[in-house]
């Protein structure tokens, strides 16, 4: 988390890093608490990584971008399916059968919507916005994580208002959880 440079090094720095984690997880003969701990590290970076996108990434798309609103909406509709997947998988023992097809969805949501943001979204983006807004996007998405929930609520609102209003209360609370049981920490 927080790799520096503009909003897009710094989003494109996160996918590198979540690609990893699914290689390690691809990597793993069975389950077991070691799965878990990877598993968990990747739920809280793709968290934090959506709430970024969400509060910053989106609305600079919906400004900045012909036809921002429909690229966001798509994107926006893409992080529902990948909460909605990390919430199941939070639920799911290391064990159940279920576990590798729902790692599996991830991973192939995942790779989709990094594919669709790196080759469409974040290449139109450099285009419409100067070198001083993209650095300040930076600063916004790496503040934003910081400060986001470390769990999915796929219940919580995903406009930007609502999430900047309401994340950093939730991350609170997510990253008390995480200290108490000692998540995340591997």
């Amino acid at each position: 988390m927080g790799h520096g440079g503009n909003g897009i090094d710094e989003l494109m720095a996160d996918h590198r890093e979540v690609e990893e984690m699914f290689a390690r997880i691809q990597a793993m003969t069975g389950g077991g608490r070691q799965l878990r701990d990877v598993v968990d590290e990747v739920t809280i970076e793709l968290v934090r990584h959506t709430v970024a996108e969400e509060q910053y990434l989106y609305p600079a798309v919906r400004e900045h971008i012909q036809g921002g609103d429909r690229l966001a909406d798509k994107e926006i509709a893409g992080h529902g399916r990948v909460e909605e997947i990390l919430k199941r998988l939070e639920n799911t023992r290391t064990d159940d059968p279920r576990m590798s097809p729902l790692l599996q969805l991830l991973m192939d949501e995942v790779a989709a919507h990094v594919q669709d943001e790196e080759n469409n979204l974040f290449p139109m983006l450099r285009r419409a916005c100067t070198a001083e807004q993209l650095d300040d996007l930076g600063g916004k998405i790496r503040r934003a994580k910081s400060m986001a929930p470390t769990r999915p609520h796929p219940a919580a609102p995903d406009t930007p208002g609502a999430g900047k209003l309401l994340a950093p209360d939730i991350g609170l609370v997510d990253r008390a959880r995480d200290f108490v049981t000692g998540r995340g920490k591997s």
